[in-house]
């Protein structure tokens, strides 16, 4: 009996281990099957700097070039521009034999210069076919005539689980077609980087350099796009969803992801708006304001109006309005079903172009500094009353050189309040060129001013 006992016991201790271990063998075989069709990518960069002025500039500008014991003039300083390349890196994959590779647009914004390596150590300049600032997606290609390109299978993020396994692949600091392993952690993510968030989270491990490459299910399917990181975590990757690729493919393969849009400020429904509008839950996207002139306006929509249907099919939130808008093409006709008070309206609208981060194959160089509109949940986290995000400066500016960033918020221009991206573009647009442009900026809780020449 005590052998027999002891033999169960065993039994049901090998049954338990067997229980919890359920994860994969190994990585070895999804590794062999899929890293030839991951590449690495560097990319350079030519930037221009001025540099400060010296003492001997200030003693020439008052005393002239002939003043004694000046020196002769030097070439790196006085305000003088001087070029100078950046390098950096990132991965990607191919999605095609014809060379098309799938990265982030940050990998490759503005690069004078793209170098795509192959495993087999093949090297070959790309183009870029077309970027999305607001996904964060690029697309590029590479012509390698007589080179067999291997390529990866899209999956379905929609079938992906919170604690699949999955493998990054990619190149972290430079260390060529490294591997890590992880599980997606969560879905839905929203890390305040644009208004179309909504990222896979895993816990394998992603590092600079991972950026653009593919994470990847146990069937050897990429589900999602290896993108950002939080450096204060540990475990936190924040990956794009393949699926989310898929829908912007045909657009960005054209050169240019072109989105719907409406002209509305949109906001979530608690429960309190609930009650206070007089419904039964708290779903829905509650119309904020409606910029005059655009397509929202001219269909008759109306501020304090609660969207509840697109087309026929139920809306959660306002989060969900903007991603389903944005989606659609400018001039498809959309229907809107509202609640107005007590009543249900249909509401037919053509929409019209989302201007701010439209992608295009190369950067529209009469745009120093692009700016996108606030939603009312980041001007009440501010408590400001209006202004406009900063969502890109040229590098080559004067606008870059005294201080703006991204991410910055400019609440006013040459003293007068901007409200929206009319609002400010009309203001911007009325400084002529060379003329002083001052910006009131709003940067992690603190205000201050930013003057300089306009380009």
């Amino acid at each position: 009996m005590k052998r027999l006992t002891a033999l169960i016991i065993v039994i049901f201790c090998i049954s338990l281990t067997s229980a919890f271990a359920s994860g994969p063998d190994g990585f070895s075989d999804i590794y062999k099957q899929t890293k030839d069709a991951v590449v690495n990518i560097s990319t350079t960069k030519v930037v221009k700097r001025k540099f400060r002025q010296s003492p001997e500039d200030l003693f020439r500008k008052f005393f002239g070039d002939n003043f004694p014991g000046m020196p002769d003039n030097h070439p790196d300083v006085g305000g003088k521009e001087k070029e100078y390349k950046t390098s950096s890196l990132g991965s990607g994959f191919i999605i095609d034999r014809s060379g098309l590779i799938v990265t982030n647009n940050h990998v490759v914004e503005e690069a004078d210069e793209i170098i795509v390596k192959l495993n087999d150590e093949h090297e070959f300049d790309a183009t870029v076919i077309g970027r999305d600032p607001l996904t964060d997606l690029a697309l590029i290609k590479i012509d390698a005539e007589g080179v067999y390109l291997k390529t990866l299978e899209l999956g379905d993020s929609e079938r992906a689980d919170i604690g699949d396994w999955v493998v990054a692949i990619g190149n972290p600091l430079g260390l060529e077609w490294t591997i890590t392993a992880g599980i997606i952690s969560a879905k839905g993510r929203e890390l305040g980087n644009g208004p179309y968030d909504n990222f896979l989270q895993t816990d394998a491990s992603i590092n600079p350099g991972n950026s653009g490459g593919p994470l990847i299910n146990m069937d050897g399917e990429v589900v999602a796009i290896n993108t950002a990181i939080i450096p204060s975590g540990q475990g936190l990757g924040f990956a794009i969803p393949v699926n989310m690729l898929k829908e912007l493919l045909p657009k960005l393969k054209t050169g240019s992801v072109k989105r719907g849009w409406l002209g509305v400020s949109v906001q979530s429904i608690n429960e309190k708006l609930a009650k206070g509008f007089g419904l039964k839950d708290a779903r829905g996207a509650l119309i904020a304001d409606v910029t005059k002139g655009d397509p929202a306006d001219k269909a008759g929509v109306q501020a304090g109006d609660v969207v509840i249907k697109i087309n026929g099919k139920e809306i959660e939130d306002s989060r969900e309005l903007v991603n389903k808008i944005g989606r659609m093409s400018p001039n498809e006709v959309v229907t809107l079903t509202v609640l107005r008070g007590k009543k249900q309206k249909d509401i037919k609208v053509t929409l019209g172009e989302r201007k701010d981060g439209v992608a295009k194959s190369e950067p529209n160089k009469d745009s120093p500094v692009i700016v996108e509109n606030l939603t009312p949940d980041e001007l009440s986290a501010l408590s400001i009353s209006g202004g406009v995000k900063v969502a890109g400066v040229k590098e080559t500016t004067n606008a870059y050189e005294a201080g703006l960033r991204r991410g910055m918020v400019v609440v006013s221009v040459n003293h007068e309040q901007v409200t929206n991206v009319s609002d400010f573009e009309k203001k911007y647009g009325e400084v002529k060129k060379g003329e002083v442009v001052v910006l009131q900026v709003y940067s992690r809780g603190n205000t201050n001013f930013i003057a300089y020449d306009k380009d």
